[in-house]
């Protein structure tokens, strides 16, 4: 059973549960309104962190998306207050509404490549064989930035890209020192290899280290990141980018100097970064 957590006295989430693909799903409170961070991935999966915010006396003003994955908007139907998005997320969630989510459907755009099976077995397993998902269209709609005053707590909401998802944005909550990164420093998954790419990846960085934050939440993460934790896995995209142009996706090259530098084995993660990387390289 999934239960609110509470970062401090103005944030509360809900861990993410990796069966389902369910992500954190977040609140922020200021003096006046609060901010809900994403939609969840069913109407169960709203419905659930509503009830536990009721639990907490918080009721949410305005709803922001990070993306425009299914495990990210699938509760919107639930959702009974104004929806911020960036522009790229409207529009993909307006091409979304024509889709069938039923089994042979799924199953087909598995096949195609246009859709992953892990998530296609997550959307059968979190929604059953009764099927019918509703995608209500965002109330408000941005571009770039959007700045947000809860009441002496303010949410700056920065679209930033990136090869996981092209419309996903960061809300950093200024006074907090947080940052709410949702899927963006994850790879592309919708790939015959899952990839990142150089470029993508270091202007990704570049603006994620422009924030000034002590804490970083990654939306399929259990725990919050530190600033440490969080400037060496930025340190390593950033390598990474580097090495694989410089040894043209060269993985052994890659690997040799990578532990080089660090003095040590490469863990897993490591390595699998690197073999992202040298899937996303072209010449």
């Amino acid at each position: 059973m999934q239960t609110l957590q509470h970062l401090s006295k103005h944030i509360v989430y809900l861990p993410p549960v990796q069966e389902t693909d369910r992500p954190v799903l977040a609140a922020v409170t200021g003096n006046k309104k609060t901010l809900i961070i994403d939609a969840g991935n069913s109407v169960r999966h709203a419905q659930l962190f509503e009830d536990e915010l009721l639990r907490n006396d918080i009721s949410g003003n305005f709803l922001v998306l990070t993306h425009s994955h299914w495990d990210h908007v699938f509760g919107l139907e639930n959702i009974g207050i104004p929806v911020i998005c960036q522009e790229k997320t409207y529009t993909n969630i307006k091409d979304m509404q024509q889709l069938s989510w039923e089994d042979r459907a799924l199953d087909q755009r598995v096949e195609e490549g246009t859709e992953i099976a892990f998530c296609a077995d997550a959307i059968k397993l979190e929604h059953g064989t009764n099927r019918e998902i509703s995608l209500p269209l965002p109330d408000i709609i941005f571009e770039k930035t959007m700045t947000i005053d809860l009441g002496e707590i303010t949410c700056v909401i920065e679209h930033v890209g990136g090869d996981h998802a092209k419309d996903s944005c960061i809300i950093y909550i200024q006074e907090e020192k947080t940052l709410f990164l949702g899927d963006c420093l994850y790879a592309n998954l919708y790939a015959e290899k899952w990839n990142y790419t150089a470029e993508q990846a270091l202007l990704l960085v570049k603006k994620i280290e422009a924030y000034d934050a002590e804490t970083y939440i990654l939306s399929h993460h259990d725990q919050p990141r530190t600033r440490l934790e969080m400037e060496a896995e930025l340190k390593l995209m950033k390598e990474c980018a580097r090495a694989v142009v410089e040894h043209r996706g060269n993985r052994a090259l890659m690997e040799q100097e990578l532990a080089k530098g660090l003095k040590r084995d490469l863990t897993e993660d490591e390595l699998e970064t690197i073999g992202f990387f040298v899937n996303g390289y072209v010449e």
